[in-house]
């Protein structure tokens, strides 16, 4: 147990220490909005929703915090300022609980899969394939045996970057030629993975959407083939979005879920931005679990997201 509590004392400094522009950001506003003011009153959850707002959490997501709010003040009649971040953090992350499975809480897979193939989304630039690079240096940590494939051939740059990962953390790999058909490229990732009985596939795919229905028609391709191998791959499909885009991650994610069934979210690049309250919006508005979050550089700067963990970190 000493251990355990060592090894989440660490994490939730980074994840401190990660969220620290956003959290700095969200201070200075509240203090703004409740100057001068000894309880919530409307002004005051007015202020608040700008606040919440301009932390890109979203238009709808921030409506129903405060709708929430409101009903905690009516029942309470009388909340002092002091206890509005206390009721703040409550309400987000029970928000944030009706909407999503429970808290994955390491890097674990299910049982019963073997392999068990992510097939990763998201377009270019969001960190996808450090993404991926530092998924496989976890769950290898993890005790597991993990495979690429780098099926988004239609750039030479992604199949390499993918190969320096993969010497990284030293994973196999498998790849073809830019240009090859990412199908077939899928295909032979999980024949290798199935024979050497690996436990975790992770399949990179092309990052472009200037055209929904070729992203679609692609995607669509990628996991028939794929279920050749294995009938219900792909079992996960995972969106990573850039946290530091803010609103613009909203619009990705609406795009990707149109195209093809994501199952899983990462948000990446929290730690240089003050933006990372767009996490809370799109956690509530797509109803799809955020998976993993992006707090920095170093390998383990890829967190497993736990709600509570990460509304604590916020506004506390």
């Amino acid at each position: 147990m000493g251990l355990f509590g060592i090894f989440s004392k660490a994490k939730k400094e980074s994840l401190d220490q990660g969220l620290s522009k956003t959290k700095e950001s969200v201070f200075q506003k509240l203090g703004r909005a409740v100057v001068g003011k000894s309880k919530v009153d409307d002004e005051v959850l007015d202020n608040l929703e700008d606040v919440l707002i301009s932390s890109d959490v979203g238009v709808d997501t921030t409506l129903k915090i405060i709708r929430r709010i409101e009903s905690r003040v009516e029942r309470d009649k009388y909340l002092g300022i002091d206890e509005l971040n206390q009721i703040l953090k409550e309400e987000i992350a029970a928000l944030l609980e009706e909407n999503n499975t429970s808290d994955v809480t390491d890097f674990e897979l299910p049982k019963s899969e073997i392999p068990y193939v992510i097939m990763v989304v998201g377009v270019n630039g969001v960190g996808k394939t450090t993404t991926i690079g530092k998924l496989a240096y976890n769950f290898k940590q993890a005790g597991k045996k993990v495979v690429l494939g780098a099926a988004d051939t239609f750039r030479a740059a992604a199949i390499d970057q993918l190969e320096v990962w993969a010497k990284r953390v030293d994973v196999p790999i498998v790849r073809q030629d830019m240009g090859s058909d990412p199908a077939s490229v899928a295909f032979d990732t999980l024949k290798s993975a199935k024979a050497s009985r690996a436990d975790l596939v992770i399949i990179d795919t092309a990052g472009r959407l200037h055209n929904k229905v070729n992203l679609m028609n692609e995607l669509s391709k990628i996991k028939k083939v794929m279920q050749k191998v294995i009938p219900d791959a792909p079992h996960e499909v995972l969106l990573v979005l850039d946290g530091s885009t803010g609103q613009n991650a909203f619009e990705q994610a609406k795009q990707f879920t149109k195209a093809t069934e994501v199952t899983s979210l990462a948000l990446t690049k929290l730690d240089g931005t003050a933006k990372g309250g767009v996490v809370i919006g799109i956690s509530d508005q797509f109803k799809i679990p955020v998976k993993y979050i992006g707090i920095g550089e170093k390998l383990e700067d890829l967190q497993i997201f736990r709600r509570a963990e990460f509304v604590d970190s916020l506004f506390s």
